[in-house]
């Protein structure tokens, strides 16, 4: 009875203990979650890559155009000859064109009427073509009534260094690319203009050892006019050297007119190839003179306007304008190219 009880009990308390196993295994679970601390991160999310910086899109290249070399502004001359005199007011109109228009002012003689004397500079071309703003950039010629007055002094004396020796009266410079020649054509004051005289030598050696593409070159008294005076052959063998060393343009005044030749050589012909166009300019403000004897090869001729020649000398050419007082209309204009 005693084994039997005890048998019964011994099954019972397997029976718990077996019971009691899934319990107490579910409490460790329950204890050891408990026990964890928990996170202080929190939650882990798969990390995202890292980004990478955004990098603007690359501008293409910006292709300027290939530019043009500009060309340099062309030198000018301005002027005329045959100017001031105290009995006319054609002086003053003209130096109002003058004031319009910049560069190198040039005059072509007989600047001041009658005798060129110091008193007829101070009175009669100072309040015009004197004037600082004009004589401050002149290169001036000496004409025939400048040498009313004994060895020119009055001339001399009044224009100073800008008028060059004062026992030659010839002198030459440089005006952008080209070479600028003043000659005296007043020939028998300064030992003559004929071949080998000392200007013509002087001439010929300053062409030589000064070479340029592009010359021009100015005195008084003209080798070709139609006006009252006519050509002047005093000055054939100056323009026989200009030509030979291919010039391209001659200025020259003592007519009171305007007019413009084709190209001619040293004897009046025609020539388009080499030949020297001349522009006579006497048109400063004294007076007019009528045309007498129409020359060959004279393509433009006004005897009737004041006014004064503009002169665009560019590289490798040269563009000419005739440019007319206040009130009147007549113009003109050439141009052409360097030999």
């Amino acid at each position: 009875m005693v084994k039997t009880v005890r048998r019964a009990a011994l099954g019972w308390l397997v029976i718990a203990v077996i019971a009691a196993v899934p319990i107490i295994a579910l409490g460790a679970r329950v204890d050891a979650a408990a026990g964890a601390k928990p996170s202080q991160a929190g939650p882990r999310k798969t990390p995202k890559p890292a980004a990478t910086p955004t990098q603007p899109p690359t501008a293409a290249p910006t292709i300027l155009p290939t530019s043009v070399p500009t060309a340099p502004p062309p030198a000018v001359l301005v002027g005329a000859g045959d100017i001031a005199s105290c009995s006319s007011s054609g002086d003053e109109a003209t130096a109002a064109v003058l004031a319009t228009v910049s560069g190198t002012v040039f005059t072509l003689g007989d600047n001041v009427y009658d005798n060129g004397t110091p008193t007829e500079y101070a009175n009669c071309y100072g309040p015009s073509w004197g004037v600082a703003s004009i004589k401050s950039r002149t290169k001036p010629v000496a004409g025939n009534h400048e040498y009313n007055t004994l060895n020119a002094t009055g001339y001399y004396g009044y224009f100073g260094a800008a008028a060059g020796d004062p026992t030659k009266g010839y002198y030459a410079y440089d005006h952008g690319s080209w070479r600028v020649y003043v000659l005296n054509s007043n020939c028998a004051s300064i030992g003559g203009c004929t071949a080998g005289s000392p200007q013509e030598t002087w001439l010929r050696g300053d062409l030589t050892n000064n070479p340029r593409a592009c010359v021009v070159a100015m005195w008084h008294h003209p080798l070709y006019s139609s006006g009252e005076h006519g050509n002047s052959t005093a000055t054939q063998a100056l323009y026989q050297t200009l030509y030979d060393f291919n010039a391209e343009l001659v200025l020259v005044g003592h007519d009171h007119d305007y007019e413009r030749f084709a190209p001619q050589d040293a004897n009046g012909n025609l020539d388009n190839g080499r030949g020297i166009v001349e522009m006579v300019v006497g048109t400063g403000g004294r007076s007019h003179y009528a045309f007498t004897t129409i020359r060959a090869n004279s393509l433009v001729r006004n005897g009737t306007s004041y006014g004064v020649l503009r002169l665009a000398l560019s590289n490798g050419s040269w563009a000419s304008q005739f440019l007319p007082v206040a009130g009147q209309t007549f113009s003109d204009s050439g141009s052409g190219t360097c030999h």
